[in-house]
């Protein structure tokens, strides 16, 4: 378990933040497929790691890396992401979650990248398709 504990307050007033953040991250996380496929085009084949090779011609060398580049700056991105306190579930359509607590039981206070606010929670155990609608009775019980 996390040591913070989120209100759905507290998730919501990041979201701002998050939806700035995530929408990086999913352009460069395209920026990345994109340039691993000119570099497969180039290869013939996409490589399962990133090697600096003197025998690449100076392009290969040149995609290589940008790609390191690209990918530290990627990892990066999703560490600040996680340092507010969010679990990145799910990279590819940014979807984090957060601790919270509904009626005594822990929970994920689930957001995905593109909603005005978080509007979803389940339990640890479940996943996306677990989602539950933050209505009003629970509304009432996750607010300070």
């Amino acid at each position: 378990m996390a040591s913070r504990v989120f209100t759905l307050e507290a998730v919501n007033a990041l979201v701002p933040k998050l939806e700035s953040s995530v929408g990086r991250q999913l352009k460069r996380r395209t920026a990345i497929e994109e340039l691993l496929a000119r570099l497969g085009r180039e290869l013939g084949d996409v490589p399962e790691r990133i090697v600096l090779d003197p025998a690449d011609s100076a392009e290969v060398r040149a995609m290589k890396r940008e790609l390191v580049e690209r990918i530290e700056e990627y990892r990066a991105g999703w560490r600040e992401v996680e340092d507010t306190g969010a679990v990145l579930k799910d990279p590819r359509i940014g979807l984090l979650d957060f601790y919270g607590e509904v009626d005594g039981k822990h929970v994920w206070l689930c957001w995905k990248y593109g909603e005005a606010e978080c509007g979803f929670y389940h339990a640890l155990e479940e996943g996306l398709a677990g989602r539950k609608p933050i209505g009003a009775s629970v509304k009432q019980r996750l607010l300070n």
